[in-house]
């Protein structure tokens, strides 16, 4: 059985939201007020749906991460849509393992670090934005990929890439940063895609269609 810890501290709040996501709740609920005090109960009414909808977008629960040194944790909630052997290229140097999991607008979009390492560099590309659960995503679309370095000296690659509907990657990490296992480190606003790029020796504990959750579940273990 795991052993589980926090890698952060507890919110003080019963329902935290992301503070990115702040600026969005604010207008919304302006909005509703100036709405409601014009007697426009309709639009009122929307505005009122709109904040609650807001609100439930950003939330940022807590997590409990599990304890374990080898164990890659998932860096985003969502449906794994793709586990497969890739050769070299942007995100990796040699054959690796990708898992793409696909956030819809219904899941928590607050990302976190898969394992504890330092970060070895931050690359970010203004792409397009096709449908997130394209394959041509991963390539094409706006993307920002995190490279990093693990404690025991492995290199991994997580991406994370806009949609259709999402037009803005919010990435809080940089080069040379030290971050452990479960970390918040950016969000992607309004429905998206994270791909994670691991050693092709990395044991896979997850299938297409698995639903995952950000720090908590493990998606494999890298060799020690």
């Amino acid at each position: 059985m795991d052993n589980y810890t926090k890698v952060e501290p507890t919110s003080r709040y019963a329902f935290p939201i992301a503070k990115a996501g702040l600026p969005f709740v604010g207008i919304a609920a302006f909005a509703t007020a100036v709405f409601a005090l014009l007697g426009m109960a309709f639009l009122a009414l929307t505005g009122l749906a709109a904040t609650f909808f807001i609100c439930y977008f950003f939330r940022d629960p807590d997590r409990a991460i599990p304890d374990r040194d080898a164990a890659v944790v998932s860096p985003a909630d969502g449906k794994v849509v793709k586990v497969e052997t890739v050769e070299k290229g942007r995100f990796c140097n040699a054959s690796c393992l990708k898992i793409s999991i696909f956030m819809s607008i219904f899941n928590v979009h607050v990302n976190r670090v898969p394992l504890n390492g330092e970060i070895a560099r931050v690359s970010y590309f203004p792409g397009k934005f096709f449908s997130a659960n394209l394959d041509k995503a991963s390539s094409d679309n706006e993307h920002n990929a995190v490279f990093l370095k693990t404690d025991q000296g492995r290199e991994i690659c997580f991406v994370q890439i806009a949609g259709l509907v999402a037009r803005r990657i919010i990435c809080y990490v940089q080069e040379g940063q030290k971050v452990n296992r479960g970390q918040r480190f950016g969000l992607i606003c309004f429905g998206s895609r994270l791909d994670v790029y691991l050693p092709v020796d990395t044991d896979i504990a997850v299938s297409v269609g698995d639903r995952v959750s950000a720090g908590t579940t493990v998606l494999g273990e890298l060799p020690l």
